[in-house]
């Protein structure tokens, strides 16, 4: 895992997550979600959550982050800090999953305060990569 060259700047963080969470489309749960990444590199990617009336199709904070990730050149994850309606909140099962691919097990998620290495919210993820490779390469 990368490592930042700097110690993380949480409030920074949280700062940016409740910024995201003010331009999250939530018109049915009323549930507005912000989300905050450090990368390798020092960059802090924002997202925010867009409902769907299906909600299955519902985007999480975390998966903007992931899409504005690989816009902006891509590189890991380091740390995440998350909002929903200005509480502290963990991501779902499903972005522990993709954050898990993009940061590994040591990223850090603002859980409360503490800072929770993604292995211990997640502690039987999936590998990064697919169990479903095929073998022979085509």
């Amino acid at each position: 895992m990368a490592t930042p060259a700097q110690p993380i700047d949480w409030q920074t963080l949280r700062t940016a997550a409740r910024a995201a969470q003010q331009h999250s489309y939530a018109p049915y749960s009323k549930f507005r979600v912000g989300a905050a990444a450090l990368i390798d590199d020092g960059r802090i990617i924002p997202g925010c959550n867009v409902e769907n009336a299906s909600y299955g199709l519902t985007l999480c904070a975390e998966c903007a982050i992931l899409g504005a990730l690989f816009m902006s050149g891509g590189g890991r994850i380091i740390a995440v800090a998350c909002v929903g309606n200005d509480t502290d909140v963990t991501p779902c099962g499903r972005c522990r999953q993709l954050l898990w691919e993009h940061g590994g097990a040591n990223l850090l998620v603002d859980v409360e305060g503490t800072p929770t290495p993604l292995s211990i919210l997640l502690p039987a993820a999936f590998p990064e990569h697919s169990n479903f490779e095929n073998p022979s390469g085509s």
